[in-house]
């Protein structure tokens, strides 16, 4: 058991040294500043447009310019099945007096999460899990652990360990960042907040009676606790890519290929019953809570949460045959 904590130890000194974290962090204090001030500046516009701040005639005139959408021939069916659904839960919004985007520093760090889970959190976790493997075999260092009398599988463990604590990390730092900065700039109060939760769907049609309200704290508990899942999958779909191609930045644009493939076939491929399985198309688990509606059929939490489990099993299973029965050193 020592001898695997110190092995454990010794790769998460490996990616600590690469300053992985400090890059993720540069990354999170340049960009965030920006979406807050683009978030402010929108809300500024909005107000300016309606000469008002009242939450109310905000989200009333998002349902207008949503029904004024619907009226578009161009619009695809999905598209016009997904605005009605909106605009149906816009409204039960009003109808019990809950502002869904009240502001401040944990209502933004609740959109952060949401909005980052399927595309921005998945590229930080990249940047410290792409070349665990590969980079090693790459410089040749992957030869000094392969030659100590230590099982291989063993070896990968304590990498897969080493990471997992890595990304828990970079999960945290995110919430961390989004919380503090954003309430520099709005406020950190909010946390009491309600937030409704229990939406469903049901022959298209919203109902609304399983919905709730919960207070925004325990809305953030779950969406973190759902990133990180997230993060993990991805963290380990990355690990897979790792031991399998040699090259790094062949494995970053295969994963960045994968990940941007996932939108576009949201956008493209509604009707396909297949696309469904495709892991990047199942990453948005944060939007489930708040009732958003999933642009593709047949998806949901219980769902995407199986699928990514599988992708993660298989992708994890793969990444150990590979590297016991492979040649490493070649």
């Amino acid at each position: 058991m020592r001898e695997f904590s110190n092995l454990v130890y010794n790769e998460f000194e490996k990616i600590y040294r690469k300053k992985r974290f400090a890059v993720v962090a540069l990354i999170l204090l340049v960009l965030i500043p920006l979406f807050i001030y683009a978030q402010h500046q929108q809300t500024l516009e909005l107000e300016k447009r309606l000469g008002t701040s009242d939450w109310r005639v905000q989200l009333q005139q998002t349902i207008s310019d949503s029904q004024n959408r619907l009226s578009s021939s161009s619009m695809p069916s999905e598209w016009q099945k997904f605005r009605r659904l909106q605009i149906q839960q816009y409204q039960y919004y009003l109808e019990n007096d809950i502002n869904p985007n009240m502001p401040g520093a944990p209502t933004f760090t609740r959109e952060f999460m949401a909005q980052s889970i399927s595309l921005f959190i998945p590229l930080l976790v990249m940047i410290i899990a792409i070349d665990i493997v590969s980079g090693e075999r790459a410089d040749g260092t992957i030869k000094m652990l392969l030659t100590r009398p230590i099982k291989r599988w063993k070896i990968l463990l304590s990498k897969y360990v080493a990471l997992l604590f890595s990304i828990s990390i970079v999960v945290i730092m995110a919430a961390l960042f989004a919380y503090l900065l954003s309430g520099l700039f709005f406020s950190f109060e909010g946390f009491s907040q309600p937030i409704m939760t229990g939406f469903s769907i049901q022959n298209d049609q919203l109902v609304t009676s399983g919905v709730h309200t919960i207070p925004q704290w325990q809305f953030l508990l779950m969406a973190l606790g759902l990133a990180w899942f997230v993060a993990i999958i991805i963290g380990t779909i990355s690990f897979m890519v790792s031991v399998l191609v040699r090259n790094t930045p062949a494995g970053m644009g295969a994963m960045f290929a994968s990940l941007i493939a996932g939108g576009i076939l949201q956008q493209l491929a509604t009707e396909w019953e297949g696309v469904k399985y495709i892991y990047s198309v199942n990453l948005g688990l944060i939007s489930y809570l708040s009732g958003a509606v999933p642009m593709l059929k047949g998806l949901s939490l219980g769902f995407s949460i199986v699928t990514l489990s599988v992708w993660g099993l298989v992708s994890l299973l793969i990444a150990f045959v590979v590297f016991i029965r492979e040649d490493m050193l070649a």
